[in-house]
């Protein structure tokens, strides 16, 4: 038998390194799952082994090529933002990987929004909530300043998606989705990086931006797959969704937050958008999206854990916990409901209800969920308002929530809302980004499975 045409995607996450082998119909047939054990930077602060992560990437990758059964012919990368690597002349690092949790100074903070216009003028140009180590640019501010010698030493300053293309390519290049998420770096007024990057000397440090679908040839003589230059992992699991839709949507993507992407609202950044933790992120077609967020997914955990101890029951049971309309209807009747819309919060009301107020846990339950769509309705409607969208899809872990998935439908009647799945959506847009450098089909029509949910069906 012909060897299966595949393209490996390494998936990198802060916790999870994935590899994964995607046939021409963005099938998996092939995966591979690691986990390293952190190590420190100078301060004693944790941060990534980046030493471990670059031997991963050349064992894993002779691993897929030792598979017979596979033909493989691109290799792309997604990984997680506000990461650089220092790279010295040489292509070796000169510096950790430092921990974008990492705190960052105050005085230099403090320093740099006085010497650029002050947090909010900056905020609103760059789209980028003050963030401190998050906002990734500030992290070469921070270097130039506090270690300018290891500054110098810096031959080119690579997010960690670029970098890992570059350990097969010897390619220096940048990428509009990771300049592009909340980095401080680019200016959405102009479309082009923040005058800071040229006036502080940064500029030299950045190599060239390169679009996401271009590929280049790895360095290894005697290969002939292509490399794509890698994904800011949130922009790469929009790309399935802009792929296959073209009405204008809304992906409220799942997990610890929340977050609402709207890649059909380019409308810029308001005060008021930005305080309500608003922000906007360039897609890989270097088109704005702007983005709601909430922290919605830790909110429930916390609070379910709450319910199941007043009530001593399991909290496994949440896992499936049925829609139950008529208890809707009874706490809209017997307990105060709030609107989050006139009076935004970064956090429902649910944590300061009284547990004794509800019969029992099922019902608690059901007034959490109601609570965080209440707030989540609200969010929402920060990107939707003005644009022309009429779907709404949810990915990640409340799409398989029945009651966040009816109240959510009830409360957005005007609109078709979904519950989406799809196998490592990271992965497979980073595949999608370069799919004519690999794959000789179509692009498939099924990769995201629908479920619809009418409020016709779930109304009270």
């Amino acid at each position: 038998m012909a060897a299966k045409p595949v393209i490996v995607v390494f998936d990198v996450g802060k916790t999870n390194k994935k590899l994964f082998l995607f046939d021409e119909d963005y099938r998996i047939v092939f995966e591979k799952s690691a986990r390293f054990i952190e190590t420190t930077d100078e301060d004693g602060f944790p941060c990534e082994n980046l030493e471990s992560l670059r031997l991963s990437v050349f064992d894993s990758l002779t691993e897929a090529f030792r598979l017979r059964e596979f033909d493989i012919k691109a290799v792309n990368f997604s990984s997680y933002g506000a990461s650089f690597v220092y790279v010295g002349a040489d292509g070796k690092s000169v510096a950790p990987l430092y921990n974008y949790l990492k705190p960052y100074p105050e005085e230099l903070s403090q320093a740099f929004y006085s010497k650029h216009g002050g947090e909010e003028q900056f905020s609103i140009q760059t789209a980028s909530p003050v963030l401190g180590s998050l906002n990734s640019g500030l992290q070469l501010y921070r270097l130039k300043n506090e270690k300018p010698e290891i500054f110098k030493q810096v031959k080119y300053a690579l997010h960690l998606p670029q970098y890992l293309s570059f350990l097969l390519t010897g390619d220096y290049y940048a990428d509009l989705t990771s300049i592009g998420c909340h980095t401080a770096m680019w200016n959405f007024e102009k479309n082009k990086y923040h005058e800071w990057i040229e006036s502080e000397g940064v500029a030299q440090k950045l190599p060239q931006i390169i679009p996401a679908n271009k590929v280049f040839s790895p360095l290894f003589p005697g290969t002939s797959y292509n490399v794509g230059t890698g994904l800011h992992d949130s922009s790469a699991a929009l790309i399935p969704y802009l792929v296959n839709f073209n009405e204008p949507f809304i992906l409220i993507s799942t997990g610890t937050w929340c977050i609402s992407l709207n890649p059909f609202n380019q409308f810029p950044l308001t005060v008021d958008e930005l305080k309500k933790d608003c922000l906007s992120y360039l897609q890989y077609k270097g088109k704005s999206v702007k983005a709601s967020r909430l922290f919605s997914g830790h909110e429930y955990e916390e609070q379910v854990k709450r319910i199941a101890e007043h009530f001593n029951v399991d909290a496994i049971k949440y896992r499936n916990i049925a829609y139950k309309p008529e208890i809707i209807s009874r706490l809209k009747k017997n307990h105060s409901q709030v609107s989050y819309e006139d009076n935004f919060k970064k956090e429902s009301v649910f944590g300061i209800r009284n547990l004794n107020d509800f019969k029992d846990d099922t019902e608690a339950y059901h007034q959490l969920m109601l609570d965080l769509i209440n707030l989540q309705v609200a969010s929402t409607q920060l990107i939707l308002k003005g644009t022309r969208v009429k779907r709404i899809f949810v990915d990640g872990g409340f799409s398989k929530n029945s009651v966040f998935m009816h109240l959510l439908a009830v409360k957005f009647k005007d609109l078709e809302v979904f519950a989406a799945s799809m196998a490592q959506a990271s992965a497979v847009g980073a595949a999608l980004t370069i799919h004519k450098a690999w794959n000789t089909k179509p692009v498939p029509n099924d990769i995201i499975q629908l479920k619809y949910y009418s409020a016709g069906q779930t109304d009270i």
